[in-house]
């Protein structure tokens, strides 16, 4: 199949800013696809065939498919390859069916317009994620760029640095980059009263801590402080630990198996924005606790599942990495775990009561795996005075599933 499919990125400055090549692909396209912005650019006397993007994206998909053989050009913002359509499309189309010709993308602008190295920034996309991924990128002198939404989302982003103690944040909109109506408009999160903002743009923010805040590394290990519980809760040292076995790689998933306050699949996430995790937990309120945090610390697409192990796993996609962290004492949650599990992955299960304990022993008699000890004392006041206070040792079988 020759390459039928052309993707031609567009900027605000419209058909006058394509380049030859881009232009002579456009002139040569027997259909054109775009969004009504992009197709009011061309022509009044243009009548080949017109294909308007649709919500969702799939219905209009199926019409590029279906021209196959013709000659068929997008418009896209932008570079089609960095949060664009390109991407979308490609998972339908093979790039040998198509070429790709991107114009500058909203963040290689933005940065020309600041002064900033594209390589040193934080980048974000709210196109298709929900804003609430932010503050797993904040940090004190963070630099950020964020694709917008719409025009509701700089409100939206000075809302959520507000809250998080980054309220002392400059903030910087740059509207309809590259076009005649381009406009940078600049504040702080705390005095944001913007109301007339264009639907495209994007913003910039410096990051600046308020006075006493804790900076949250994405390393595991977070303070048990930074999580709301009932006591259910992986202590911190354990975690990082627990975190270093299971070994996160970006794109694969957890099912985090008795999850108590989330805490062990909410850093799985903030690892790499790509990990995925699934919080299995039985008790409602647990999962309210588990929500809370993980809109809190920045990832928000952690799904919850409300229900007992192993019935609730039934359904649920292949993971990549298993955490058994309760439950385990319940008759087929490891088995229907392990089976559940892709080959190579790793399963960890941390033991506390002798009855669990006495299972991993025998799993690891079967299985093979590590076996390691975790003794965590933490000093606190006694008095006047310091006195350590030990915790439940923790028993933890890691096990890789070879075959």
């Amino acid at each position: 199949m020759m390459k039928w499919l052309s993707v031609v990125g567009i900027g605000e400055d419209g058909l006058s800013g394509l380049s030859a090549i881009a232009t002579a692909v456009l002139e040569q396209a027997e259909v054109i696809v775009g969004g009504n912005r992009h197709l009011a650019m061309l022509p009044p006397d243009d009548h080949r065939e017109k294909i308007s993007w649709t919500s969702p994206l799939e219905p209009t998909i199926d019409e590029i498919v279906a021209r196959r053989g013709k000659n068929v050009c997008v418009l896209a913002s932008g570079d089609p390859q960095y949060h664009g359509i390109g991407v979308v499309l490609l998972q339908r189309i093979p790039i040998t069916e198509m070429t790709i010709i991107p114009a500058p993308s909203s963040f290689s602008l933005a940065c020309a317009r600041l002064g900033w190295a594209l390589a040193d920034v934080e980048k974000i996309s709210l196109t298709t994620r929900p804003p609430e991924i932010l503050p797993a990128v904040l940090y004190p002198g963070a630099k950020i760029l964020v694709l917008s939404a719409g025009n509701y989302t700089p409100a939206k982003i000075a809302g959520i640095l507000s809250k998080q103690g980054y309220g002392n944040s400059k903030i910087t909109i740059l509207e309809r980059m590259g076009g005649v109506n381009e406009r940078i408009l600049t504040t702080t999160a705390n005095e944001f009263n913007y109301t007339d903002i264009a639907a495209l743009n994007t913003i910039a923010i410096e990051c600046i801590a308020d006075k006493g805040i804790v900076p949250r590394s994405r390393l595991a290990g977070l303070p048990d402080t930074a999580y709301y519980h009932d006591g259910q809760i992986t202590k911190s040292e354990a975690r990082a630990i627990t975190l270093a076995a299971l070994a996160p790689l970006p794109g694969q998933l957890l099912w985090d198996v008795g999850a108590g306050c989330g805490s062990i699949s909410i850093e799985w996430m903030r690892s790499h924005p790509n990990c995925r995790a699934i919080a299995i937990e039985q008790d409602s309120r647990r999962c309210t606790y588990i929500a809370d945090n993980a809109l809190s610390l920045g990832v928000p697409s952690l799904r919850i599942v409300n229900g007992d192990a192993p019935q609730a796993l039934a359904s649920l996609e292949s993971p990549d990495a298993v955490f058994i962290g309760g439950g385990l004492t319940t008759i087929d949650t490891f088995e229907t775990c392990w089976y559940a599990l892709k080959p190579g992955g790793t399963l960890v299960v941390n033991a506390v009561t002798v009855e669990s304990e006495h299972l991993i022993l025998n799993f690891h008699h079967k299985y093979g795996g590590r076996l390691s000890r975790i003794n965590i004392q933490r000093a606190e006041p006694l008095g006047k005075f310091l006195s350590w206070r030990s915790f439940s040792p923790i028993t933890q079988w890691v096990v890789n599933k070879t075959s």
